[in-house]
């Protein structure tokens, strides 16, 4: 038998029942670093970006993927989030974006992937709307900070 959740005893991916398991509230937060040069986060930040203003289309990009992520993901189930927030702060001084998702629901199962999902995809935007003034934007350290609820607790990263 395999000590792996999303595998079955005969090594095959599936889907976790989750049917017997209590609700719980459950909430996640996820980040993503974009670096990019002075000039083009200068761009973003004044709002003169051609493309329109790049921190609303991140916003609503990260929404919407957390809600498409049992879509994007195979083995996870669709969930009915009670909250999706994407939250972009620049950092002028290291010339980078920090993009923080947090998702909450009641329900059986975590939603640390739709935090992780709504933060990369709001970077990835980002990296959308500007790879016309710059290639070498960099995408990194997407990561949980913490998740609380279900069977396995609190987790906070170090």
């Amino acid at each position: 038998m395999s000590t792996f959740t999303h595998i079955n005893s005969q090594g095959e991916a599936n889907m976790v029942d989750v049917s017997a398991k209590q609700d719980t509230v459950r909430e996640a937060r996820a980040e993503a670093f974009v670096t990019m040069s002075p000039e083009t986060l200068s761009m973003i930040m004044s709002g003169q970006h051609h493309k329109g203003d790049v921190f609303a289309t991140a916003r609503i990009a990260g929404i919407q993927a957390a809600k498409r992520t049992w879509d994007l993901i195979p083995l996870c189930h669709p969930l009915l989030l009670s909250k999706v927030e994407v939250i972009l702060t620049p950092i002028v001084e290291h010339n980078q974006v920090r993009i923080e998702s947090l998702c909450k629901l009641s329900g059986k199962t975590g939603v640390e992937m739709e935090a992780l999902t709504a933060a990369s995809v709001a970077a990835l935007t980002i990296y959308d709307m500007c790879k016309a003034i710059q290639k070498d934007i960099v995408i990194e350290q997407v990561r949980l900070l913490e998740k609380s609820g279900g069977k396995s607790g609190h987790f906070i990263a170090k």
